[in-house]
């Protein structure tokens, strides 16, 4: 346990003293402000539990793509370097190696988003939602993106560079998120199939409404748990190459 959390400290580190975490941090604070701002608020006077959903569910765009860019470099960027074959020989196992990367690039996604946490206070001074609200949506941003950087982190396992890494762990998003427009077009039973591996729709829709679904906790945990079971794998398997 004590390896995971200094390899994640070590990588939460490498985002805070580097000039790229904190351009994500900048540009995903820039678009939740703009969204909640222009699409959340808007011009037209809104109920505030409308407004609160609006933003919940602009913020998803950011944490995924955010998600994706910083998943991005945990071991692509030791390949760059040459120093994943050192973090090999270290004495831990690929799981803690996988576990704390992950750790550490989703504290630093958690730390962004918490810095929003201002904005649906401010629906409150105006107007008036539950806490039980902002926290379902909350969760259900948390779900989200657990699941997105357990994919980040995966494509970089199995990526040679950075750049590839945010081109395959983006595209295997996207899919992800397509699948909702599949299942609106498919008959049963791929209907039903598809609906259930969207990402957004059918998984975050009812936290962005204040509710707390298990199954879309259960969901996004098994989606987290599967990718990083994968890039463990890959990483073995990198290690025999």
């Amino acid at each position: 346990m004590s390896a995971i959390l200094h390899i994640a400290l070590r990588e939460l580190g490498s985002f805070l003293n580097s000039w790229w975490g904190w351009v994500i941090l900048a540009l995903m604070l820039l678009f939740d402000g703009l969204a909640f701002n222009v699409y959340a608020v808007g011009f037209q006077p809104k109920y505030s539990s409308d407004v609160l959903e609006s933003f919940m569910e602009a913020s998803t765009v950011t944490v995924m793509i955010g998600g994706v860019l910083l998943a991005m470099p945990t071991i692509a960027r030791e390949r760059a370097n040459g120093t994943l074959a050192l973090l090999q020989t270290a004495p831990v196992t690929e799981a803690q190696v996988i576990a704390g990367k992950y750790l550490g690039a989703l504290s630093f996604l958690v730390i962004i988003k918490a810095l929003t946490l201002y904005m649906p206070l401010l629906v409150q001074i105006n107007g008036k939602v539950s806490w039980s609200q902002i926290g379902a949506g909350y969760l259900g941003l948390f779900g989200l993106g657990a699941a997105v950087v357990a994919i980040g982190v995966f494509a970089s396992t199995i990526s040679r560079n950075q750049i590839l890494a945010a081109v395959l762990g983006g595209s295997i998003v996207g899919v992800l998120i397509l699948a909702w427009l599949l299942s609106r077009i498919s008959e049963p039973p791929l209907k039903s199939i598809f609906a259930y591996m969207a990402l957004f729709d059918r998984h975050f829709q009812p936290f962005m409404r204040g509710r707390i679904n298990t199954e879309s906790l259960v969901y996004y945990a098994s989606v987290s748990f599967g990718f990083l079971l994968l890039a463990t794998r890959a990483l073995k398997a990198r290690r025999w190459v």
